[in-house]
């Protein structure tokens, strides 16, 4: 497809998205407990889905197309521009997560600890636009993420007003992505033009994070902010504190931003990895991340709850997860023989602690090559290996790899057929297909396994002789 014909087309389903959101968005009011039946059946169902499904198309199509052949770096932000243009005035579409994010914001500017108590306690005066879920539960954010929230809805008083603020963070998280994507880019010999394409004109984007407004957009633009500070300026002390602080600023929104800080302190040396080399300019970057996030969390007048409040992620069961979507598969298999297993809490178990065991070896494999780009792959098996999967949870891995991969195919179908898995106001399909969906993904699980294992082998297989 010619890059014109592929920006209109995307222009095209963006637009449709937004009459999407409008008509079946995720309306303060609407209903919290659809179902994709339910929707078709109410009021414009069959066109909202249609709105939906041609308008995520359109721009899936539009950026697929392109993804190796971008024309430059100019076009690229002109085109994504184009693009975020509708979102910024649509209902949320997507996700109700917004609203929970005015609530707990109403929490603790009403003296409540959200690590402590739900938003249901003071109550939340919009407590009727939340899913029921997540009403008595603790928030799993950053300390940063909860002042941050505090603030908006103190400024506003209003639920609109919060959700206008919320969404121009989030504008500000893409921004600050699209200014430092391309320092990485070039510090990792990576076409900027691509990076950003990659990156920000994923339907992902302009759904999830601008519409949306989650969180993740600042959290994404500040962590590429502190990658591209380290890796302009390794060995030099002050560029390596003030990218350790942008680190643990993003860990002060979301604590999964922590996984990059050991690869960045790999990348923060200057010559090749040796142990005193990495005391010497890595320890700037780690001390600077862990005293952003202890000083904001005790700045906040807060603790450090939100790290149970993580825990809250296993409330959802969704074969997304392949750790779930195991566990799933195992209890499947067992109700054939009449037994009741439930594998979940196994196979969750399992998944964080080989992600504990890739984590280190991850990291032991980037001290002589690419640590930015192991740390890619780093975040990419968090999201993997985690309990809950949501699609806007790629875009971490997505954003980083984009700015420091060769190979772009793998993480780039899995950001594309992401984009299809959440209906306009916030259905979960992964939530209504458990079958076939679990046993799929593990079928996928162990096709992996066993590739990866015979490429292991082959890896220490002696090369033949002449």
């Amino acid at each position: 497809m010619p890059h014109h014909l592929s920006r209109w087309t995307g222009l095209a389903g963006s637009v449709l998205l937004a009459v999407a959101a409008f008509l079946g968005g995720a309306l303060p009011h609407g209903d919290l407990r659809p179902t994709p039946l339910s929707i078709w059946q109410g009021r414009n169902g069959p066109l909202i889905i249609a709105l939906w499904l041609v308008g995520t198309g359109l721009l899936a199509w539009a950026w697929w197309s392109l993804r190796d052949r971008v024309p430059s770096t100019r076009w690229v932000l002109v085109t994504i521009t184009l693009w975020l243009l509708p979102m910024l005035v649509t209902p949320p579409l997507g996700s109700r997560d917004v609203y929970a994010y005015a609530c707990q914001g109403a929490s603790y500017a009403g003296g409540i600890n959200p690590y402590e108590q739900g938003v249901s306690a003071l109550p939340c005066p919009w407590l009727d636009t939340m899913s029921y879920i997540w009403r008595d539960t603790a928030a799993p954010y950053g300390p940063l993420f909860v002042v941050l929230a505090g603030a908006v809805v103190t400024a506003t008083g209003s639920l609109v007003g919060s959700i206008v603020l919320f969404r121009l963070t989030a504008v500000a998280g893409v921004a600050l992505m699209a200014w430092c994507l391309p320092v990485l880019a070039r510090r990792c010999g990576v076409p900027p033009q691509r990076a950003l394409w990659l990156a920000l004109a994923c339907p992902l984007v302009p759904v999830h994070l601008v519409s949306g407004a989650h969180n993740d957009a600042l959290m994404v633009g500040l962590l590429i902010a502190g990658l591209a500070v380290v890796a302009s300026r390794p060995g030099r002390p002050l560029p390596l504190l003030g990218g350790g602080l942008l680190l643990g600023l993003a860990a002060g929104l979301k604590v999964t931003a922590l996984v990059v800080v050991p690869f960045a302190a790999l990348a923060a040396i200057a010559g090749p990895y040796r142990f005193r080399a990495l005391v010497r300019d890595g320890a700037w970057v780690v001390g600077a991340a862990v005293a952003a996030v202890v000083g904001v969390t005790f700045a906040a007048g807060l603790d450090f709850g939100w790290i149970t409040g993580l825990e809250q992620g296993n409330l959802v069961i969704a074969w997304t997860s392949p750790p779930t979507a195991v566990g799933q598969t195992v209890g499947y298999l067992a109700a054939l023989f009449g037994a009741h297993v439930d594998a979940l809490p196994v196979t969750r178990a399992i998944g964080v602690l080989v992600l504990v065991v890739l984590l280190v070896w991850l990291w032991w494999r980037a001290r002589h090559r690419d640590p930015l780009w192991h740390a890619g792959l780093a975040l990419a098996a968090t999201v993997a290996l985690s309990p809950l999967f949501h699609p806007w949870y790629w875009i971490w891995p997505l954003a980083v790899l984009a700015a420091t991969a060769r190979r772009t195919g793998w993480f780039t179908v899995v950001a594309l057929v992401s984009s299809f898995l959440v209906l306009a106001d916030g259905t979960g399909l992964p939530r209504f297909t458990k079958m076939p969906g679990a046993p799929l993904m593990t079928l996928l699980v162990i096709v992996v396994v066993v590739r990866l294992v015979r490429s292991a082998r082959a890896a220490r297989e002696p090369a033949p002789a002449d």
